[in-house]
């Protein structure tokens, strides 16, 4: 459909980049398969070694998310990365929640947002609710991907904990043919191809993914079609790209389960749920030397959503059984970015000066409809009227950033860093139900966010850093639309007229080492403080376990240090990574939670300074090695383990449930190469065949009859939990000309 928002950018820069790469096309750092250097400005260009980087650093490559055969992004992080997490909470493998040093990026509405996800230099937070959609990035076109921790302001607006820069693969640094074939458990049956090639100056890349299953739990199906193609053009000084994103997916979910039913984990609470996505997002990205020391760099992107959900719910107040939400969200977002690099050197001092410039919106349009349901025995809601609607809302956002960064070494050993960016951000509110007019609204936001950092160099093997940062998130429409106690909504929202909400602020320090003890092993340790005023998060208010409001609540906490080592030598590939995090409250309110155990005759319970935030498990551990067992042949083996976490809806830990276990994870995998082109593949996921639960809530059930019949006079408070999934196996035949 055609965009209805169409935006230009504004900004002058100047930056300098690092002694060794004045000279090189700017293209070449950020296409390459390897990863030499980081891309730490939000509009791609030439990257940053990683020695002059202040802050924590975790990078991969499309040949490592290849071999551990990741799902998509959030499965990859997940296996790999030290601080992230998942919660299965739909019990679909592409709508998981990624948590990272406890800030989360999720594809559902409700989950507060704090990890800004970018795809070659374009924020892919959705501009309704700041939700990342996973199915929306097609594995197969990814080259690399870093994740660097705090709150950096440079890239905007959601970069609380972190920020995820995403690259995709051109001709050049992918060239030749590439197509996978996989099958196994759940009916999972995959098909990738992938095309690049070049000449002198020009290359294209394209990447087509398809993927159908029916999921390990009932009613859990998926459908993926992924495509991106790529063309691009460069010369010694000149690099340009056009690429264009198309996805039409189609993922069923199937809830939690009230943990008197996890013996029979596979069926479904109730059923159906669904989410289709369809996107078209294309995206143009140019970088110019205009001299030997100064580039020129900027990106337009236009970019349409057409998002469908439909929710199937247990009606928790007096009428018919349960009740169908439809929701209906098409959301169109344009922008463009502009920034330059001046590099000066004199002696044995370098400086480097970044001025940029980014002026972004979009336009959504929400429509939420509801009809009554029945109840049939496997507890699908069966329609018993035809679908009413019961809200609908228009909402515009614009975002204005300038931002200045300024990175100089005044010795070979030390390189110093200051960033800044100030942002005018603006939400528009609308109701076009006709019935509902106080919910119109304009929300204005504007706010200046600093960043210091230091790195030393003493020698070739060490990286010492230390970095001061703040980071900011205003409200999201679905958030502003749904914050009233009195009103409480269902998730995705039912749109009422409510409260403004105050803008998160999260201020990070964080100190740490980088060990490059030989050419093939790594080691690095973070320690990290971060506070957050303002914190927003969803509050259940009713029975059901989706119903409630958005509330400021005051401010939280996240503290905790990472290590982990990197061995990269023939025959052996190992990695070793442990985190831990306090995530807690540090600001004392009462809120409703009428499923918990301590509530009070209110059903409030007061969450006191101290308490543990649900859905972070506070240590975390993981293992992968790849062993080489003859020329073409390996062996591989990893485990994941995380640490108890409470549920949702027990703020003030104190339910009588208590917390969710801590569990392991074992994968193994194996790869065989009989010709230099072919490779075949096994993936074998929970190996043991454990029993976990990734995600809880509090919930009342009304299934609590003889045989789990419906008993609504007669509802149980109890965790819902998301069970993980069984043991799994998958084969791969691939094919690869590189």
């Amino acid at each position: 459909m055609p965009l209805r928002t169409a935006l230009a950018a504004l900004g002058l820069l100047a930056s300098a980049e690092a002694q060794a790469q004045s000279a090189v096309n700017p293209a070449t750092a950020i296409e390459q398969p390897a990863v030499h250097v980081i891309g730490i400005r939000p509009v791609p260009g030439l990257g940053t070694p990683l020695r002059d980087i202040p802050n924590a650093l975790q990078s991969t490559d499309a040949q490592e998310m290849r071999s551990g055969d990741a799902l998509d992004v959030a499965d990859h992080l997940a296996r790999s990365f030290s601080g992230v997490s998942v919660n299965d909470s739909q019990s679909n493998p592409y709508q998981q929640d990624l948590v990272y040093r406890g800030f989360t990026a999720s594809p559902l509405l409700g989950v507060a947002q704090g990890l800004a996800v970018f795809v070659d230099g374009v924020r892919v937070n959705e501009a309704f609710g700041d939700m990342v959609n996973w199915d929306l990035i097609p594995r197969n076109a990814i080259a690399n991907m870093h994740l660097v921790s705090g709150a950096n302001p440079a890239f905007g607006l959601n970069t609380l904990g972190g920020v995820l820069s995403i690259h995709t693969k051109s001709g050049f640094a992918f060239p030749g043919e590439a197509l996978r074939a996989s099958g196994g458990s759940f009916g999972r049956r995959l098909l990738e191809a992938e095309s690049g090639g070049h000449g002198e100056r020009a290359d294209y890349f394209t990447a087509l993914r398809g993927l159908d299953e029916r999921g390990w739990r009932e009613h859990a199906a998926s459908r993926l079609r992924q495509g991106f193609v790529k063309a691009g053009w460069q010369d010694a000084r000149t690099d340009l790209d056009v690429s264009l994103a198309l996805a039409n997916n189609a993922l069923q979910g199937t809830q939690t389960l009230p943990a008197s039913m996890l013996g029979e984990p596979r069926r479904a609470y109730t059923w159906p749920d669904r989410t289709e996505n369809q996107l078209a997002f294309l995206t143009v990205r140019a970088s110019r030397f205009v001299s030997d020391d100064v580039l020129i760099s900027g990106s337009v992107y236009v970019r349409d959503l057409q998002q469908e959900a439909v929710a199937s719910n247990v009606n928790a107040e007096a009428g018919p059984p349960a009740f169908n939400d439809r929701n209906e969200l098409g959301q169109r977002s344009a922008g463009a970015l502009l920034q330059a690099v001046i590099t000066r050197r004199s002696g044995g001092f370098s400086h480097e000066l970044t001025l940029g410039g980014a002026l972004e919106g979009a336009s959504s349009d929400f429509v939420q409809q509801r009809q009554a349901a029945g109840l049939s025995a496997d507890r699908e809601t069966v329609a018993l009227e035809p679908f009413t609607e019961i809200g609908h809302v228009g909402a515009r956002n614009s975002a204005l950033g300038l931002y200045v960064m300024d990175q100089f070494a005044p010795s070979p050993s030390w390189t110093f860093s200051v960033s800044g960016r100030y942002n005018v951000a603006t939400v528009q509110l609308r109701d076009r139900s006709g019935v509902r007019p106080a919910l119109d609204g304009d929300h204005a936001f504007r706010r200046f966010n600093p960043a210091f950092g230091a790195a030393w160099n003493p020698n070739s093997a060490l990286t010492v850093f230390a970095s001061l940062s703040q980071g900011m998130r205003v409200p999201s429409p679905a958030e502003l639309t749904c914050a009233d106690p009195g009103a409480p909504c269902t998730l995705p929202n039912q749109f009422l007229a409510d409260p403004a909400l105050n803008p998160v602020i999260a201020r990070t320090a964080e100190a740490g080492v980088r060990l490059r003890a030989a050419r093939d092993a790594q080691f690095s340790a973070a320690a990290y403080r971060t506070v957050v005023a303002d914190d927003i998060q969803f509050v259940s208010s009713t029975g059901a376990v989706n119903t409630g409001f958005f509330q400021n609540t005051g401010s939280t906490l996240r503290q905790g240090f990472e290590v982990a080592y990197r061995l990269r030598a023939e025959p052996l590939s190992l990695t070793a990574a442990y985190s831990y995090v306090r995530a807690q409250y540090l600001t004392s309110f009462r809120m409703p939670s009428p499923n918990n155990s301590s509530r009070d005759a209110n059903d409030e319970i007061t969450v006191e300074r101290g308490n543990a935030i649900p859905g972070i498990p506070r240590s975390q551990a993981k293992l992968l090695v790849d062993w080489k067992l003859v020329e073409n042949a390996w062996l591989g083996f990893g485990w994941t383990w995380f640490d108890r976490q409470y549920a949702r809806g027990d703020e003030n830990n104190r339910d009588v449930h208590g917390a969710l276990p801590a569990y392991g994870v074992a994968q193994v995998f194996a790869r065989y190469r009989p010709r230099r082109d072919w490779e075949l593949s096994l993936k074998v996921d929970n190996v043991f065949d454990r029993h976990y639960a990734s995600y809880g809530v509090l919930g009342r059930n009304f299934f609590s009859g003889a045989g789990q019949a419906y008993d609504p006079a007669n509802p149980t408070n109890e965790q819902f939990l998301a069970p993980g999934a069984p043991r799994a196996a998958w084969i791969s035949l691939q094919y690869q000309s590189r």
